[in-house]
């Protein structure tokens, strides 16, 4: 374990609560720490209070903050000694706990404290880091975890049976604090949780926590205990079409559009090929905290079925003996994680990001178990102990604080032409609204053309048909499917009258925007028709389909034959649930159809200035890519799920249209 600390950044960060959010960050960096949103830091401080009086200040992690990106606003200010003392009442519920401690916040506008302020509070330091290392978990996570503890360090750490995080936690902690520590004591090592280390200053809290975490490394690795699992044969493609149906039924099971994430690395390849995965891999999580973004256990094949049965059955056992008077609900019974010798790990989630964090967690975790197993054999906690906290009001509350997802969270839409113009605003808008895009463009920046995990940019041609395959199958990878398509790559092509068109042109012209929307329809076809709210298709057609102009033969002609296609396939695919309708824009000239120049040309020709020709219709407006897109979007959401076949002017009104 690298330490990362360096003098000439942290200088930068001025005073003990700086510090500490520099140490945070470095702490939140590292996975084989924390992992989003996990561990805790705090410092405590002398201040004057409103009175000017000498005040001791907690400033703790606040819930729902990244220590990856934490800032000062990001501590919660806290009375310390009212806090210390509540670990010393015998009892204390989460809601007058976290009462509590926003009754003792110094800034009402402050984040929620984390639920181990208490905890934070007892310890007799200024400074205090907490992570859930991965090598002090395989020490922990064994039939023989204490003894593993003891033979590495001794008695200069206090050792802590797993306790209930919050209260319960703090409550025993201090009892074992009182009981094992002394002048030697370094750290305090929690059994299937993690680590607090501690100092004077939080350069030496993490100073300590990096120490710590490589004597456990190199402890793991003079065993002979990592990397013991069989190399495990390459993992195969499997049919895109395959992996959406097995994300049909990930839809159906969790009631509601999911995003599915295939990873087939060596790790994933080497695990799912144990001869014990059946066994292994249902033990459980490798700390609890990870339950709320991964469930107990993954699903082992795809049988959606078989495992929300076995989830009623698991939250049966366990409801009634966590909440006697009852008032839990079950959560959706919908895997976070599944594994397969064939597919290798697939992880999921309502967003894409949610994916992800479960497929780091579920990496960290083989990591976990591997090491674990060649510890003597990984232990995970009893599952009664884990669903508490899976239904623990103040762990659901941390994914609540992302509030609720948008409207198309769990969707996903395929864009051509998205690296620019209408395309890109297409794939804004839908972005915008929570879906997960895949945008297709013959141009080098389309993998960058937005950022986030929702975002898959392939560079591609519409007119080549195993470009468009290789583009869905990268996008059904990444996000499991796709529910929606919008056809936006297209050319105006060079005018000419009939008498002298280029046939080349021609043939370019409506290769572009006829053939390459005609393959893309195919290819999409049987992947729209397992959309969870059925597919839907979007055409961009042109106003030139039903007021086509002089010298644009190979242009209109091409978007009233995609038209008809449009209709052909709002015929065809309606028994599949799939909409098809076409918009008709004009005048749209943040496109690379147009230039400045192009337009002071047409401008002119009008007797017009270039604003005035943008806003040569009936109201008067411009109409820009981002209007496309707005309207796009809508055409994809619930206000047009009883409309298909539909063709829509979007031009500010054209007389010649109306």
């Amino acid at each position: 374990m690298q330490n990362l600390w360096n003098e000439s950044e942290a200088a930068a960060f001025v005073g003990p609560l700086e510090e500490c959010v520099y140490g945070s960050r470095l702490l939140g960096a590292d996975m084989g720490l924390v992992l989003h949103g996990g561990g805790n830091t705090s410092v405590k401080i002398v201040e004057p209070d409103i009175h000017g009086d000498d005040l001791e200040v907690l400033y703790v992690k606040g819930s729902g903050w990244d220590l990856a990106t934490i800032e000062a606003p990001g501590f919660a200010p806290l009375r310390l000694e009212p806090v210390r003392q509540l670990a010393q009442l015998p009892s204390l519920s989460d809601s007058e706990m976290v009462n509590q401690l926003r009754c003792n916040l110094l800034n009402a506008s402050a984040p929620t404290p984390s639920v181990e302020a208490i905890l934070h509070a007892s310890l007799p330091f200024p400074a205090v880091q907490h992570s859930h290392a991965d090598a002090v978990l395989a020490l922990t996570n064994t039939a023989t975890g204490e003894a593993r503890v003891r033979e590495l360090w001794g008695d200069s750490v206090v050792v802590v049976p797993y306790a209930m995080p919050g209260f319960d936690l703090a409550r025993v902690c201090a009892e074992c604090w009182a009981d094992q520590a002394h002048d030697g004591t370094i750290a305090m090592i929690l059994l299937n949780h993690g680590v607090f280390t501690f100092g004077d200053t939080t350069r030496v809290a993490y100073d300590t926590m990096i120490e710590l975490i490589s004597q456990a490394e190199a402890y793991v690795e003079d065993h002979g205990l990592g990397g013991q699992s069989p190399t495990g044969p390459e993992l195969t493609d499997i049919d895109p079409l395959e992996l959406a149906q097995i994300r049909a039924g990930l839809c159906a099971c969790s009631g509601s559009p999911m995003i599915m994430t295939r990873h087939a690395d060596d790790q994933v390849r080497d695990f799912v090929s144990r001869d014990d995965l059946a066994e292994v891999s249902q033990r459980g999580n490798a700390t609890p905290d990870h339950i709320i973004r991964t469930k107990r256990v993954p699903m082992l094949g795809s049988d959606f079925d078989d495992y929300a049965l076995k989830y009623a059955d698991y939250f049966e056992r366990n409801a009634d003996e966590v909440a006697p008077a009852g008032g839990l609900q079950m959560l959706d019974p919908a895997p976070r994680v599944a594994l397969d010798p064939r597919f290798g790990m697939l992880t999921m989630g309502r967003r894409a990001v949610d994916a992800d964090i479960a497929a780091d967690i579920y990496h960290h975790t083989i990591e976990v178990i591997e090491a674990s197993e060649g510890l003597g054999g990984f232990v995970a906690l009893p599952e009664r102990e884990l669903f508490e906290v899976e239904y623990w009001e103040l762990e659901q509350a941390k994914l609540k604080l992302g509030g609720s997802p948008p409207p198309m969270a769990g969707e996903i839409a395929l864009v051509t032409g998205a690296a620019s113009g209408i395309g890109r605003g297409c794939a804004e808008a839908l972005l915008a609204l929570g879906a997960s895009v895949i945008g297709l463009d013959l141009s080098k920046d389309i993998s960058t053309a937005f950022g986030g995990p929702a975002w898959l940019g392939v560079e591609g041609d519409v007119t080549d048909p195993a470009s468009i395959e290789a583009t869905i199958a990268a996008g059904v990878d990444r996000f499991g499917g796709v529910d929606m398509a919008v056809a936006a790559a297209g050319i105006f092509g060079a005018n000419a009258p009939i008498a002298k068109l280029d046939l080349d042109e021609w043939s370019r012209t409506l290769r572009i925007n006829l053939d390459g929307v005609t393959l893309l329809l195919k290819a999409l076809h049987p992947f729209l028709a397992l959309a969870p709210r059925g597919g839907r298709v979007v055409l961009v057609g042109s106003k030139n389909v039903p007021a086509p102009g002089k010298g644009a033969a190979a242009y209109s002609a091409s978007k009233a034959a995609m038209t008809q296609l449009g209709r052909v396939a709002a015929l065809e695919w309606a028994s599949d649930g799939i909409t098809v309708n076409t918009i008709h824009p004009d005048g749209v000239f943040d496109t690379g159809l147009w230039t400045e120049t192009l337009i002071a040309e047409r401008a002119a020709a009008y007797g017009l200035t270039p604003d005035e020709y943008k806003r040569r219709n009936l109201l008067g407006r411009e109409i820009t890519s981002a209007d496309i897109g707005a309207l796009v979007a809508d055409m994809c959401g619930p206000i047009f799920q009883t409309i298909t076949g539909a063709q829509i002017p979007i031009d500010g009104g054209s007389d010649r249209v109306i």
